[in-house]
């Protein structure tokens, strides 16, 4: 089942080109004789070869060698005109083996050397504990260790709070895995890329991923994420700055670059994600690509360019009493859920204004370095 999906879709997009190639020979045409034959398309960049592909961002008919270069070249240009990366810094891919973080993986690597960005790259991993999922997702990403030579770290849920996602959803089914899974996923990022002691921490969140979220916390009425969910740059009032080099590049065209190049990922879906309220918002945003290709672009500069209320209340950034992680209330998210899970009282964190706040002073916080590399969500006593 690996790679069946996205493999269809690069199929179904590289060979729409045979349908749009040879048009119809006219009636008129018999009667001057033999009909006129039309031939293949030529690139619209080089001019020389065959068109392979029709690029879904500009509906461009190009050759693969001109994709490839196009390709990398709009990344190169997002990373220098946003100044990603400065030379000498310690940069983790956040990797899961999919074809975003392959992929950015690999063009990282190969734009490091092109351009001498002079960094120093790592690849970073989370083990959520899912079986037959996450354990298969990681030996790809051993493999692309071995294929790019980067170093790789993995952390997993189990080491950092005592829990596996298997776990976690035997206790509380599949109704708001995803919230759990989600936060606890975050923080898992930052605690491993703090113990690499990198920079900066370099994900694969695409164009798609970025409208979607924009259109998310718009049916939300999430007004603070919704005034920062456009930033490539993000968390830079936190412990580790992240960055999005793929903010312009769509999926569609993510996938085709993986499969033309042949790359080494893996493709099935979570297994506990298939009623994610985020799928929704992703089969509105394909349903308006297929009518308007430019709609995710139109999506995330309408995010670019929403205006907050000065009047809006938005919250406090601070740090959590219990771990240290940077959070707007007294505990942050992770110890929130985590203290439910433990009491045996999982949904205690779900849901905006719950938490354990107020009861709190039952409670002595564990008092200690703010330093989210020395204390551990999980091995914390609740």
């Amino acid at each position: 089942m690996k790679r069946t999906a996205f493999t269809a879709i690069a199929n179904l997009l590289s060979l729409s080109l045979s349908s749009q190639q040879f048009p119809s020979p006219k009636m008129e045409d018999s009667a001057a004789g033999k009909p006129k034959k039309s031939g293949p398309r030529q690139c619209c960049i080089c001019n020389q070869k065959r068109a392979a592909l029709k690029r879904p961002k500009t509906l461009e008919q190009i050759c693969r060698e001109c994709f490839y270069e196009v390709f990398e070249e709009e990344i190169h240009q997002v990373i220098v005109e946003n100044q990603l990366f400065k030379p000498g810094e310690r940069i983790a891919i956040g990797a899961s083996g999919g074809k975003d973080s392959t992929v950015l993986a690999y063009v990282l690597s190969e734009l490091n050397k092109r351009h001498n960005y002079g960094l120093d790259l790592f690849l970073l991993s989370v083990d959520e504990g899912i079986t037959g999922y996450r354990d298969d997702s990681l030996e790809t990403v051993k493999r692309n260790e071995m294929q790019y030579g980067l170093p790789l770290k993995i952390v997993s849920y189990k080491d950092l709070y005592g829990w596996t996602m298997d776990e976690i959803v035997k206790m509380i089914g599949l109704k708001n895995n995803c919230t759990f899974c989600g936060v606890f996923r975050r923080q898992a990022l930052d605690r491993g890329a703090a113990l690499l002691k990198v920079d900066k921490l370099a994900t694969g969140h695409n164009a798609d991923d970025i409208a979607e979220t924009v259109l998310l916390n718009i049916l939300r009425g999430d007004i603070a994420r919704l005034s920062r969910c456009t930033s490539i740059v993000t968390g830079e009032d936190g412990p580790i700055p992240r960055c999005k080099p793929f903010k312009y590049t769509y999926e569609k065209e993510i996938v085709m670059y993986a499969y033309f190049k042949r790359l080494d990922y893996f493709s099935t879906e979570c297994i506990y994600s298939p009623n994610a309220y985020r799928g929704f918002a992703r089969e509105f945003i394909k349903d308006l690509e297929r009518i308007r290709p430019r709609a995710i672009l139109d999506i995330i500069k309408s995010g670019e360019n929403f205006r907050i209320s000065t009047s809006t209340k938005m919250p406090e950034q601070g740090t959590c009493e219990r771990c240290g992680y940077i959070s707007s209330q007294k505990w942050c998210k992770a110890c929130v859920l985590l203290e439910g899970l433990n009491r045996g009282l999982p949904k205690l964190g779900i849901g905006r204004n719950r938490g354990v706040h107020n009861n709190q002073k039952d409670i002595n916080p564990s008092n200690g370095t703010k330093s989210i590399e020395s204390k551990q969500c999980g091995t914390l006593d609740f």
